[in-house]
């Protein structure tokens, strides 16, 4: 769509259904599952004044709810795409949709194979943009049968919840999926995390609070393990782990859902062909979304780049405008913004505690508990916090936050801001905030680190902190 903006003449190629893991298998599909499962959690909850009785779901009219999420999507792109397929004379872009998949003939052509008509062409073009994304990584000794043994690509063709489920791997994406089915209250869940504490890149605070959470929702966490083997057992998955202290379990479940990570996909691209060099791990190599080949740009998964569905358009977008010689500024990803979909939602951008402190920047930070924001007492979810990370100087620019709890991501936006720009925190307490709102917890962080909040860390010891943290082997002025 960038490159129609410059009036270009653009060729899409895409073999299966548009908008990739972005849509479907991924980032809208799954917190559209997400967002489901906290409605029937909260529905059945019984500390809100009322509740309800004889709630019931079905996991094939969850997945319809989630399949008319997705085709919505899809229509809308669809849509676009028809409408800008022909030539307007007064602008000249147009944009032909193919469906069908692509290899490098050479550098300036691609062989398109066709999957709809049968038929196959070649396209030859000035540039071209490689946006085909990752798939689930595997293990060798794991046969993955999308039925009993699953990644992300399988869950929407269960038919109903299964009895037990295990989730290997206690990243992003298995934590989410552990969260969504906890939620549903209808399958025992099983998380295999191979490390001390799940989401191990996060400050301990915020995977304390999530780990929690799950094992109250009941939950089995084995912390701590590796996996030894998994393998089906007729209609059952056996799975065998050994504990830090050498110990080996074995344990049956019905299903197993492996979520250990994504690997580029490029296979099949004939990159060799076009002289595109690929690092070892399979990603495409680009300096500023540009590869060794001046007119070959890549983005998104397929790169070594952080794999997000907002990195990946920012990245389209960054390489559409370095093509059509615009002059952009060079892309920063220090105001990267994520959320994650767990219990509470969890939204980070910028530096944590934990990086911080790996790559020894002094700096001051404030945690401010839900527990005291006036709109989380008045929705009775008060668990969670917020943390502002700031420079250890005068100016106290804003180095990164992380929001645990209802709302947290309409914390974002300003403080993406604020570090995109370099700014104090100063400037960020001065901003009005609707009451009650959540970002007022926000705002007294702020306001903590200026020594200026209404409620004082001295009195609720136990719902603020306010530190500052420097190191023994450096000489301040």
């Amino acid at each position: 769509m960038r490159l129609w903006d410059f009036g270009k003449r653009v060729c899409l190629v895409e073999r299966t259904r548009l908008g990739g893991a972005g849509v479907h298998n991924g980032a809208l599909s799954s917190k559209t599952l997400w967002e489901l499962s906290r409605d029937y959690r909260n529905a059945t909850r019984r500390d809100r004044g009322y509740f309800a009785e004889q709630i019931h779901v079905h996991y094939s009219a969850v997945v319809e709810a989630v399949e008319q999420a997705t085709s919505s999507k899809t229509e809308q792109m669809a849509r676009q795409l028809r409408a800008l397929s022909e030539s307007c004379s007064e602008h000249g872009g147009s944009i032909t949709w193919l469906v069908g998949s692509a290899r490098f003939v050479d550098a300036h052509r691609v062989h398109v194979e066709g999957s709809e008509s049968g038929r196959s062409r070649q396209i030859t073009a000035e540039h071209f943009i490689i946006a085909t994304g990752s798939v689930p990584r595997a293990l060798p000794d794991v046969d993955i049968d999308g039925s009993s043994i699953m990644t992300s690509d399988h869950i929407g063709g269960l038919e109903r919840f299964p009895r037990s489920l295990v989730v290997l791997g206690a990243g992003v994406v298995g934590c989410e999926f552990a969260t969504i089915f906890a939620n549903f209250a209808q399958t025992k869940v099983y998380l295999i995390d191979r490390a001390e504490r799940i989401l191990p890149f996060e400050d301990a605070d915020i995977a304390r609070v999530c780990s929690t959470n799950l094992e109250k929702k009941g939950v089995t966490i084995h912390h701590r393990a590796r996996l030894v083997g998994m393998r089906r057992v007729r209609d059952e998955v056996e799975y065998c782990i050994e504990h830090h202290t050498g110990g080996r379990e074995t344990i049956r479940v019905e299903k197993a859902l492996v979520s250990i990570g994504r690997l580029p996909n490029a296979n099949g691209l004939n990159l060799e062909a076009a002289g595109v060099v690929v690092g070892p791990g399979g990603h495409i190599a680009v300096e500023d979304t540009q590869t060794n080949v001046p007119y070959i740009y890549a983005v998104g998964d397929v790169t070594d780049d952080v794999a997000l569905v907002n990195v990946g358009e920012h990245e389209g977008r960054r390489a559409a405008e370095r093509i059509c010689g615009s002059q952009t500024s060079p892309l920063n990803y220090d105001n990267l913004s994520t959320i994650m979909f767990l219990d509470p939602e969890v939204a980070a951008i910028g530096l944590n505690e934990q990086k911080a402190q790996e790559q020894r920047i002094p700096y001051r930070v404030a945690v401010y508990n839900y527990a005291l924001v006036n709109r989380a007492i008045a929705m009775r979810a008060t668990e969670g916090f917020v943390k502002l990370l700031v420079t250890d100087d005068h100016e106290m620019r804003i180095l990164g936050m992380r929001a645990l709890g209802v709302h947290a991501s309409t914390a974002l936006e300003a403080v993406s801001l604020m570090i995109q720009y370099g700014r104090s925190v100063r400037e960020l307490a001065e901003l009005l905030h609707p009451h009650p709102a959540v970002t007022e917890g926000l705002q007294d962080c702020c306001r903590m680190l200026l020594g200026t909040s209404i409620y004082k860390p001295s009195v609720f010891q136990s719902d603020l902190r306010l530190s500052r943290i420097n190191y023994a082997d450096e000489v301040r002025g």
